[in-house]
């Protein structure tokens, strides 16, 4: 007889952070501050756990409560499909109490704990295609700190220290609103040339660059990208409108990449390929609703000889990147000449994708998502449990 899943369960605790957000959703540099985090655990009746770390908004007592536990528990916890077909009834009419990052957090921790069960890294049970892959340094968006990102001569000598240090590939996030005088399009060019001058021509750069630039600065600015001979240009006009993002990409040599934040997981990214609104496909653990929707993503893409991007880092995004053999880079960052990425939070034996001097991440050996969790900092430092 096969195991049922027996308990869902958030520990919400006290951790430290690093960094800030702004209003607009970018992380910068900032001090040392006391920050809560959230680990749902869902445990089977074998005695077999999976766990996630979350935000606490998204993992909720009420959503525990209304929604997880009344589909999970008493569930087979390998039957993710069925269990997934249940959240979508439930989410169709009330999106706003469950939203696709929630349940991302659910299928996260149910490939968890099938790892754990077979005593297999997820990335394996993924497809395995491959034990390391070369990581892009994805920067911080600009700012407005003395030796910072507040120059394109910044952004240059920090793409010099990268480089350095081995990564094989920058990614640029530039100057972005709430910060006065963002957008700015001369200045974004600015910053990709100096950029590309300080690295030299054999190596590769990308661009994330404002969310809603107009059809003719996306224009302007890929031409540049052209010129330049970056990899990409990712995100630069609303999503909503597949039609601006093939009628650019159908104008400027540079990759197109998208989408990042459209919902609708791989079915509305099936529109993306179908209307040709990009050169490269684009998912992640999280803005694509989970490990699974997220792996039939880089299928689907593969199917139509597309490359598939994975957004973000940590644990899931490292797992799917082991997984496909369309996807060609680790986004390891977010980085800034102010930031120790390689700092260890205290809810953390280790970090999970530790770099090489070739710009390499190794896939991790531990089962699971091969997340290194401090349980017992967890339970001695519990703000609430439920």
């Amino acid at each position: 007889m096969s195991s049922v899943i027996t308990e869902v369960a958030v520990q919400v605790f006290k951790t430290e952070a690093r960094t800030s957000v702004d209003s607009y959703g970018h992380r910068h540099p900032g001090p040392s501050v006391p920050a809560t985090g959230a680990l749902l655990r869902i445990t089977d009746s074998d005695g077999v756990s999976g766990y996630v770390l979350g935000k606490p908004n998204y993992l909720r007592q009420d959503q525990m409560e209304q929604h997880f536990r009344p589909v999970l528990i008493g569930s087979d916890p390998l039957a993710r499909e069925a269990m997934d077909k249940k959240f979508a009834i439930r989410q169709r009419t009330r999106a706003v109490e469950l939203p696709e990052h929630s349940c991302s957090y659910v299928d996260q921790a149910l490939w968890d704990l099938a790892g754990n069960k077979f005593d297999t890294p997820v990335w394996k049970l993924l497809g395995g295609a491959r034990t390391e892959i070369k990581a892009y340094a994805s920067t911080m968006c600009g700012d407005d700190i003395e030796g910072g990102l507040a120059t394109p001569e910044d952004y240059a000598n920090f793409a010099v220290a990268l480089k350095r240090q081995g990564y094989q590939g920058i990614k640029l996030h530039t100057w972005m609103p709430p910060l006065p005088g963002s957008p700015n399009l001369p200045r974004d060019i600015d910053a990709c040339a100096a950029v590309r001058d300080a690295v030299g021509d054999n190596f590769s750069l990308m661009l994330d660059g404002y969310h809603w630039y107009s059809r003719t600065d996306a224009l302007k600015l890929g031409r540049e990208l052209d010129r330049l001979r970056f990899d990409w240009f990712e995100e630069p006009m609303d999503e909503f409108s597949l039609r601006s993002y093939k009628w650019l990409a159908d104008q400027i040599d540079t990759p197109v990449i998208g989408p990042e934040t459209t919902p609708g997981r791989h079915r509305s990214r099936a529109d993306w390929i179908a209307n040709e609104a990009c050169d490269i496909l684009r998912v992640g653990a999280m803005n694509g609703g989970g490990i699974t929707p997220a792996l039939k993503t880089m299928h689907m893409a593969e199917g139509f000889g597309l490359e598939c991007e994975i957004h973000g880092n940590g644990a899931p995004n490292l797992a799917l990147v082991g997984a496909g053999n369309n996807v060609q880079w680790y986004e390891r960052g977010l980085l800034h000449p102010h930031v120790d990425y390689d700092w260890v939070p205290p809810h953390l034996k280790s970090i999970v994708d530790p770099v090489d001097e070739n710009g390499m991440v190794a896939m991790p050996q531990r089962p699971g998502l091969g997340e290194d969790i401090d349980l017992e900092y967890i339970a001695a430092n519990l703000v609430a449990e439920y």
